[in-house]
Parts: structure tokens; C-alpha cells; sequence
């Protein structure tokens, strides 16, 4: 493709983002979309550019905020960031990055399905692979069909070293036959569970096909295992968090291993979830070289991004927000307002449009009885409200704490009116920009990556 022929596009691009602005749009998306249509090599030229090469990270779970704490251990290392911060990671938002910023390191997140197409464009010096948990059965399918999508990533000479979790048998197999597969995990168990919670995916050997035995159980099928049949087992992790302390909603601390050095971690971010997530981060970092000083300052000044446990002031109440989208992730979020002792009320917000996903059948299969004694009251709002009080009914929550009201800006002025206490926002990912919307609009929030 010609240097003209990228050009030319990439002045159109800018222009349909030049446009945007002004109209008054969020969008992130729509100028990569026009990019790729008129040079469709674009991500790979403009990727070419950067001095410093690029670093990708794919997950389920935590995408973003992995990605927010890497951002912040680059910058301590002297970066300057093509990032696509506002979450865009499908191939539109990927391609808007790289014409709408200029810098000499590139940071991508990127979708699960999308990650073997744009690993071949990009050539990351790196891929983080964090987790992979059911998630938008209507859209994904079952979990095989990622992992052997991803297996493509693992085994291409483009791919660069991959990270991996080791504490995710799904994941870690993908580095057998690689050469130099770089692990992450935890090693507290004290910070686990013996059992499983009822969603845990049945992982399985890939010799024999027997289920795996656990020792311990931290997020979901994560944990440390092994094959009855002395088959697979947990890969020895380089880089690992050991002695852990979750404070609730307000933030964590554990030792992070880096091989022989330890150093102890102040984690603004709460919840098990959030521990592992600042893992994989230090793990992507080592793999790209940076030094430990670099990491753990970058770990330590990391905030978490808006919809994952910010802390908000909104008309003199305190809120935060803290995106629910499947069965795990919902779960752990659940377990830490479950281990917080401070009085609240709840606003969760059940959308069922395509970016959440059709299916809401995960809501089954999410613990929300672990709400019945830590809330005081619960707002349901979104699409799927009504389905939402159903399942809190059967939670066993009484239905004189279980207020519906579909709409969501009626529904947030509600909560806000009715409590003094902390207000806890768990909305899926559109009534999440919804919120976020809302809250800008009122000066609660700035700007927008809607």
C-alpha cells in the first residue's frame, strides 16, 4: 500500500473524528472504521512507527484495568503512550488510536475474538493472555472456541513472548512447545478457597481429559492444579503476589515476587480480581524489560478507571461503580462488598443489548446471595430490571429492599434520594456509559470515552 493511499485515509479519518468532536459524539470507534476501509494494511503501517514497539493484553476479565496499570508503568519507565485508553479494542478502535495519538510505545487492549487478527497486524513485542471466563455465549460460543483461537496467537512467530496465567488452566497450556513463556499466578492461599464457587468452569487435562484436582481456588476455575492422573499441572509462575490483604473497597496490599526481588504493594483497587490484574501487569512489564523500581512505582499510582471501582462524589454522596458482565467477574465483585463492613445501598443496572450480551442467563449463576445481610437497600434498573428483582427474590433478599424503576436516570436519582450511605453502582457495560453519560452531564464526571 502507498504512502499516499495511507495518507489520503488517514486525513479522512481525522477528519470524520474532527467531525465527531464537534457534533457532540463519544465515539472512538467510527474513524478507525473509515481508516481500515479506505487502507486496510493501516494498522500495521502506523504500528510500524512506533520506536518502541507495542504490548498487547486480551482477557475476559479486567482488560481495561490491566491495561490503566500498565499505562502507569510505562510512563514511570519514560513512555510516551499510544493507548487505547477508552476501551475500544475491536480493529475500529485499535486503527482510532494510532491516527488519533502520537507517541513511541504502544498499549493495546484487545477483544478475545479479535486478538489473532490484530496480533498479526500489530507484532506486539509482548501478549499478555490474563484469564478467559464464560462470557456472551451469543456472541462467543464456549470457551474451546476462544482457547483454540487463541492457540493461533500462541503458536505465531508474530506474537512475541507471551505472558501467561498460570493459575488459569486454560491459559497456561497455550505456552507448552513456546519458547520462553513468561508465567504469573498467586501464591497466597490463604487468599483462596478449597472449593469452588457453583460457576467455575470444568477445566480439563488435554492428555487424558480428566478434571483437574485443585488445592486451592482464588477467581473462578483459577487456582492451583493439577491431572489426577499426573498428566498437566500449574506451571511454576516467575512473577507472583504472595502475603495479601483485602481491605474491602479500599484497596489491597501484597508482596509482589519478582523472581528473586520482593517488594511490598499498596493496591488502590479492591477485590482478589484487582491483585491479579496489577500481577499480569508486572509480568507484562518484566517481559518488556522495565525495571522493578518502574513497576512498582507504576503499580502503586495506578486509579482505577471509571465503571471499575471508582469512587465518585455525585451530588454529596459518595459512589462507586464497578462493572458486573458475567458470572466470575460478578462474583468477585459481589465476595468484596460482601467482606466490606460499611453500610450501603445498591444500584445494579441489567442491560441486555449487544455489547452486554442477549443472554442473561448469567445472572443464575452470580452470587448475589451473598447481598442479603451487606446492603441496605437495592435499586434495579436497565432492560432487564424485572428479571434482575426475580433473581434477587430467589437470593433471598425480601422484596421491601428491592426497589425496580427501568429507567436509569429516575433509578439513580431514586438511590441517591432514599440513603445516606455509600451508594454502590453494579451496572453491565452499556448501562455503564449510560451512568457515566448521566454523570458528566450533572459534573460528576469528566469527559467521555462513550
Amino acid at each position: 500500500m502507498s504512502r499516499l493511499r495511507l495518507g489520503i485515509a488517514t486525513a479522512v479519518a481525522r477528519l470524520v473524528a474532527a467531525v465527531l468532536r464537534v457534533g457532540g459524539s463519544g465515539g472512538t470507534s467510527a474513524p478507525g472504521k473509515v481508516l481500515l476501509a479506505l487502507a486496510p494494511q493501516a494498522i500495521a503501517q502506523r504500528s510500524a512507527r512506533l520506536a518502541r514497539g507495542c504490548a498487547v493484553i486480551s482477557a475476559t476479565n479486567g482488560k481495561t484495568t490491566t491495561s490503566a496499570i500498565v499505562a502507569e508503568i510505562m510512563r514511570a519507565d519514560g513512555a510516551t503512550l499510544v493507548h487505547n485508553h477508552a476501551g475500544a479494542n475491536m480493529a475500529g478502535g485499535i486503527a482510532a488510536t494510532l491516527i488519533d495519538q502520537d507517541g513511541d510505545f504502544g498499549l493495546f487492549e484487545v477483544d478475545e475474538f479479535w486478538l489473532p487478527g490484530l496480533v498479526q497486524q500489530l507484532e506486539p513485542r509482548a501478549v499478555l493472555m490474563a484469564n478467559l471466563f464464560r462470557d456472551q455465549l451469543d456472541r462467543y460460543g464456549e470457551l474451546d472456541q476462544i482457547v483454540n483461537r487463541w492457540r493461533e496467537v500462541a503458536e505465531s512467530p508474530r506474537s512475541g513472548r507471551l505472558v501467561l496465567n498460570a493459575d488459569d488452566p486454560l491459559i497456561a497450556g497455550l505456552g507448552d512447545g513456546v519458547d520462553d513463556p513468561l508465567y504469573f499466578g498467586l501464591e497466597d492461599i490463604e487468599a483462596g478457597s478449597a472449593s469452588p464457587q457453583h460457576a467455575s468452569e470444568q477445566a480439563c487435562c488435554p492428555v487424558c481429559g480428566s478434571q483437574f484436582t485443585y488445592s486451592v481456588y482464588f477467581v473462578g476455575h483459577l487456582g492451583h492444579y493439577r491431572c489426577p492422573n499426573g498428566h498437566a499441572s500449574r506451571p511454576n509462575p516467575q512473577i507472583t503476589a504472595s502475603e495479601i490483604t483485602l481491605r474491602g473497597l479500599g484497596g489491597s496490599s501484597f508482596t509482589l515476587n519478582l523472581g528473586a526481588e520482593s517488594f511490598s504493594i499498596g493496591l488502590a483497587m479492591p477485590g482478589l480480581y484487582n491483585v491479579y490484574n496489577a500481577v499480569a501487569a508486572a509480568a507484562l512489564a518484566v517481559s518488556l524489560g522495565v525495571a522493578s523500581d518502574d513497576i512498582v512505582a507504576g503499580i502503586e499510582a495506578a486509579s482505577p478507571a471509571f465503571g471499575r471501582a471508582e469512587a465518585l462524589d455525585v451530588a454529596g454522596r459518595e459512589c462507586s461503580i464497578m462493572l458486573i458482565k458475567n458470572p466470575a467477574g460478578a462474583n468477585e465483585v459481589l465476595r468484596t462488598l460482601a467482606s466490606d463492613n460499611e453500610p450501603r445501598a445498591l444500584l445494579i443496572a441489567l442491560n441486555d443489548r449487544i455489547a452486554d450480551g442477549r443472554d442473561i442467563s448469567w445472572i443464575w449463576d452470580a452470587d448475589f446471595e451473598q447481598l442479603a445481610s451487606s446492603v441496605d437497600e437495592i435499586t434495579c434498573t436497565g432492560s432487564r430490571s424485572v428479571e434482575l428483582a426475580l433473581r434477587l427474590k430467589y437470593a433471598g433478599i425480601a422484596p421491601e429492599r428491592v426497589r425496580v424503576e427501568a429507567n436509569l436516570g429516575p433509578a439513580l436519582d431514586g438511590a441517591l434520594a432514599t440513603s445516606t450511605s455509600r451508594l454502590v453502582v453494579l451496572p453491565t457495560y452499556t448501562a455503564m456509559l449510560e451512568i457515566r453519560g448521566l454523570l458528566v452531564a450533572r459534573g460528576a464526571a469528566t469527559g467521555s470515552f462513550a
